[in-house]
């Protein structure tokens, strides 16, 4: 009777760590720009005439937008995600050094 308790609650695990890994998402913020852009895009690939968007807040944050003609967009991310490295730019002074090194 344990063994199969123990089964179980394993198996369980399981699925719940794999649905968390890969689908489970929040809301990821997005600026005003960034969601007029996107409304944009929408517009010009609907060929949607609405003239006029809300945003989709959550909290303080803007999370998305809504469209008079009744399409939502929100930006999700998954959970378990690495942030993504910083590039780093290198100015013109700094390359010409490493070129012409003494």
């Amino acid at each position: 009777m344990i063994e199969a308790t123990v089964i179980t609650l394993w198996i369980f695990f399981a699925v719940y760590a794999t649905w968390y890994f890969t689908s489970a998402k929040h809301y990821a913020p997005l600026t005003a720009s960034d969601a007029r852009i996107l409304w944009k895009i929408h517009k010009q690939t609907a060929k949607c005439s609405s003239r006029r968007w809300r945003e989709i807040r959550r909290g303080r944050k803007i999370v998305g937008f809504a469209c008079e003609c009744g399409y939502k967009y929100m930006q999700k991310r998954p959970i378990a995600t690495s942030t993504p490295q910083q590039t780093t730019t290198q100015s013109p002074t700094v390359i010409y050094q490493k070129l012409h090194r003494a």
